[in-house]
């Protein structure tokens, strides 16, 4: 299944989750579809994408590039460390700071808007599978482009502090952003939404945020989204949640029911 010259462009992205996975296909003309995949239990997700491209008709056709998204914690290091150490070593950087993600392979991706270099792992299996089946393949990690996005479209604007939370694979990613930079970033369990209210109110009092003037942005998959709304809304002033399809200006990606937000930022 290898690309050849004549064939037209046509790109998929393969976003691995928490236990999940789903397809994008572009085509050209650059209209797309979304494809969830059912899982199989007892079996490992590169096994189940291995599955997926014999049994799936809409993964038996050529592309000339596949984009893997992978949804794995990430070590960000201030870029002037990286650019100013000769032998920057992302296993033992990812090491120091996270346990249990060994034997995956390490992978470094310049923020340069973020003045920072993002360090993630990749199941090693699951990037073989992927390049079994396509030849031209990029890994990613599914908070990059939601972290240059909410930079670009919310932090640069205004004067207010600003906290963003982005709920995804039952887990709440949280940052926030000061001179032009990410200031802070976490993942936290989402699976209940009462630890969720604990963890962004800890994080808002941990940053020393204000309770009237800064504020709240909320996007993603929330559990029980209007008790969380109502619950946050009582204790900060200025709590939003984040219309994708408005705020990606009616985006063709933004409209796809049930897609990822970090998929519809897929270019």
């Amino acid at each position: 299944m290898k690309p050849t010259t004549n064939i037209p462009p046509r790109e998929l992205t393969i976003r691995a989750g928490n236990g999940t996975l789903s397809f994008l296909i572009t085509e050209q003309d650059g209209t797309a579809a979304f494809h969830p995949y059912t899982v199989k239990s007892g079996m490992s997700l590169s096994a189940n994408l291995r599955e997926a491209f014999k049994e799936q008709i809409y993964l038996h056709g050529l592309f000339t590039k596949a984009v893997l998204m992978v949804c794995s914690p990430v070590v960000l290091v201030p870029r002037e460390d990286y650019v100013e150490t000769e032998t920057f070593n992302a296993e033992a950087m990812y090491a120091s700071v996270l346990t249990g993600h060994k034997g995956e392979e390490k992978l470094t991706k310049e923020l340069q808007e973020l003045e920072a270099v993002a360090v993630y792992a990749v199941n090693k299996d699951l990037k073989m599978v992927v390049n079994d089946n396509c030849e031209n393949v990029e890994v990613t990690n599914v908070m990059l482009p939601v972290w240059r996005h909410l930079y670009k479209r919310y932090y640069q604007n205004g004067e207010r502090r600003k906290l963003f939370a982005y709920f995804h694979d039952k887990s709440v990613d949280i940052c926030s952003f000061e001179q032009r930079r990410l200031h802070f970033a976490n993942t936290f369990d989402a699976q209940h939404a009462h630890d969720a209210l604990y963890y962004l109110l800890y994080v808002w009092k941990q940053l020393g945020m204000n309770q009237k003037e800064d504020t709240l942005f909320v996007i993603g998959d929330m559990p029980h989204c209007e008790w969380l709304m109502n619950r946050l809304s009582t204790y900060l002033t200025r709590v939003h949640t984040i219309n994708p399809v408005a705020d990606l200006n009616r985006s063709p990606l933004a409209q796809i029911k049930d897609i990822p937000f970090d998929m519809m930022l897929r270019k």
